[in-house]
């Protein structure tokens, strides 16, 4: 293997090391009650680790927020990856994206701290970035065949991935969030039913 290969891999492994200590922290204790000194202790790094890698403590939660969006679609297009009925596709997805939100890492990270720490607009960014393209596919999909009404795709993907993001938050902030995810369903699912070819 060449130094310049193993150096880079040094690095991911430093920054995903990073990235992870500060997703169990965060996780555990919310953006504001950690410091980058935990961060660097519990990754078994040093500060000058941390600032290579990310400018400061809202770059590395930032990092964090997206590594659990990537994990998310990945885990949603793997539970889905064998369904071919479209309106079965659509509802699994749903499905599995409600679940999501009742973990307790992608809840307080993704869902409860993100919008105000990243800002509303940087995190509906991210959030389109990463699921997007699954909503639009899906729904692409059902469209040609003609289970649901033809219409524009890309505002329709938009309008479901932020009926999405607001079912998540109202999950994530729950009282009791599984009483509320099987409320959230039903209405999230009667949504796409309203959407369906005469």
């Amino acid at each position: 293997m060449k130094a310049g290969n193993r150096q880079a891999e040094r690095s991911d492994a430093t920054r995903g090391a990073l990235i992870e200590a500060a997703r169990e922290l965060f996780a555990a204790r919310g953006y504001s009650d950690v410091g980058t000194e935990e961060v660097v202790r519990a990754a078994g790094l040093t500060r000058g680790a941390l600032y290579h890698h990310f400018i400061d403590k809202r770059d590395l939660f930032r990092a964090v927020h997206e590594s659990n969006e990537e994990r998310l679609v990945t885990s949603i297009a793997e539970q889905i990856g064998g369904i071919e009925d479209p309106l079965e596709l659509l509802g699994a997805g749903v499905r599995a994206f409600l679940d999501a939100s009742e973990e307790p890492a992608l809840a307080r990270i993704s869902l409860i701290e993100a919008p105000s720490v990243l800002g509303w607009q940087e995190w509906r960014e991210i959030d389109a970035r990463y699921g997007l393209g699954l909503v639009t596919a899906a729904l692409a999909a059902a469209m040609e065949a003609g289970v649901l009404r033809e219409q524009p795709v890309k505002p329709l993907s938009h309008l479901l991935l932020s009926a999405m993001g607001e079912a998540g938050i109202m999950i994530a902030s729950a009282d009791d969030p599984h009483s509320a995810r099987e409320e959230i369903e039903a209405s999230l699912l009667g949504l796409i039913a309203g959407l369906r070819s005469p």
